[in-house]
């Protein structure tokens, strides 16, 4: 797999991980009225963050040479 390909790959999981969080942060505030509102919500905004953190980091790392 070129290295390009790898790094797409890795901005698809990011992607998903923040459709993932939007999902779990509307479960956790509007639909979960119990403890594992907090745990949905911190489970949440820890991917959001991580997947920022990616996507950044991908952007920002610049073009493949392939």
């Amino acid at each position: 797999m070129s290295p390009g390909m790898a790094r797409m790959l890795v901005t698809f999981i990011a992607m998903g991980m923040m459709v993932l969080s939007l999902f779990l942060i509307y479960l956790g505030r509007y639909k979960i009225k119990n403890a594992f509102r907090w745990f949905f919500t911190i489970t949440a905004y820890i991917f959001m963050i991580l997947s920022g953190l990616i996507i950044f980091v991908i952007v920002f790392s610049g073009p493949t040479t392939y």
